[in-house]
Parts: structure tokens; sequence; C-alpha cells
């Protein structure tokens, strides 16, 4: 009986190894520069009011230089920016 145990959890934490990589690669980064109003609103904190927001401010300023610039937009403070920091890019 314990075989049977150790040969289960053996495949869960194989499985579980095999689809981190899975994960890492689905995840694409959202580029601020260039994302659609759509796709802005995938970021976690960001609806479509915030999400026209980037766009309207990446309009008036020019691309953002570094993530840390989306800040600078309106009603994005810290919170978000940190939500959202490790899949959001500028290049």
């Amino acid at each position: 009986m314990k075989k049977r145990y150790l040969k289960i959890a053996t495949c869960v934490v194989a499985i579980s190894i095999l689809m981190v990589p899975v994960y890492l690669v689905a995840q694409e980064k959202i580029n601020l520069n260039t994302a659609t109003l759509d796709e802005l609103t995938k970021l976690k904190r960001v609806g479509p009011t915030y999400a026209q927001r980037i766009i309207d401010y990446r309009d008036q300023y020019g691309p953002f230089e570094k993530i840390e610039d989306l800040m600078k937009v309106k009603g994005i403070g810290p919170k978000t920016f940190n939500a959202n920091k490790d899949i959001i890019t500028v290049e």
C-alpha cells in the first residue's frame, strides 16, 4: 500500500515540475507601449477606465521609458504597479 502512495506522490510531483515551464512560457508580458485597451484590462486592478488612461498618457507624453512610469498615470499607484510589475514591459 505504501508503494502505491509513493508512486502517486512521485507522479504528482513530476507533473507539477513539468508544468512550471509551461506556465512561465504561457504568461506573456504586456507591453505598455503597444498594448490595446483589451490587453491592458488583463492587468490586475486595471479596468477599462484605467486602461484608457494608460493609452491617453502614452499618446500625450510618448512611450513609457521604464515600467515604473506606469505610476505617472492618474489613479495608478504603487499597489497597482506592484501587482503587475512582473507581467509588464516597455520593450
